[in-house]
């Protein structure tokens, strides 16, 4: 069962609506936001969810995640199975959501620095999909100002359209249904239902 969600993003208000920063926006949008009182602890932002649940947003920025996500699993003797990490994904289009257990880190410099720190990638992952600059995911979306050509730095650490942020109004409250499901019932139990799924509604038919 998780002990512990560590929503990935970068401090400062420049990046507050980055695609790098979806999982602080689904923080803040936790069913249970209001009751949390977040405390500056651990090298990061701190506070405990209904159930016990430890919940951290590392102020380290992205590339040292994990000396913050280390310095909560120390103090309360907590094992990486045990520890679920929100961030985006760049490869998944905008509008999907998917948990997953361990695997490759796909260039995310948040989980690099997550394995790197506890020394393994076995931890739980809920990614919320941002998409490429270049398009290779069909649907991606994206800000036209950025363009197709931009690198991923720039695409990740640039902001939502206003198109992807109507997105995400749908998007984020279920993302906050399965992190309470996953606190409930454990992960596991999210998957295959999970393992990708696109949120976006299904247009009805025309006639």
């Amino acid at each position: 069962m998780p002990q512990l969600a560590v929503f990935l993003g970068n401090p400062g208000q420049q990046y507050g609506r980055s695609r790098h920063n979806a999982g602080w926006l689904l923080a803040d949008r936790l069913p249970f936001a209001d009751s949390l009182s977040w405390q500056k602890k651990f090298k990061g932002l701190y506070a405990v969810a209904p159930g016990g649940i430890h919940l951290l947003k590392p102020q380290t920025f992205m590339n040292l995640s994990g000396d913050s996500a280390l310095a909560v699993t120390t103090f309360f003797r907590i094992k990486p199975e045990e520890i679920i990490v929100i961030h985006d994904e760049i490869e998944l289009s905008p509008g999907f959501l998917s948990v997953k257990f361990g695997g490759g880190l796909g260039g995310h410099n948040g989980l690099r620095s997550m394995k790197s720190c506890l020394g393994t990638a076995d931890f739980w992952r809920l990614r919320i999909g941002i998409g490429r600059p270049d398009g290779r995911i069909p649907g991606s979306g994206g800000n036209p100002a950025v363009g197709k050509e931009a690198g991923i730095a720039d695409w990740v650490l640039s902001d939502f359209c206003p198109e992807e942020l109507d997105g995400l109004r749908t998007v984020l409250p279920i993302a906050g249904d399965l992190l309470c499901r996953a606190f409930a019932a454990g992960p596991e139990s999210l998957l295959p239902e999970w393992a990708k799924r696109n949120c976006n509604p299904v247009p009805r038919p025309e006639g």
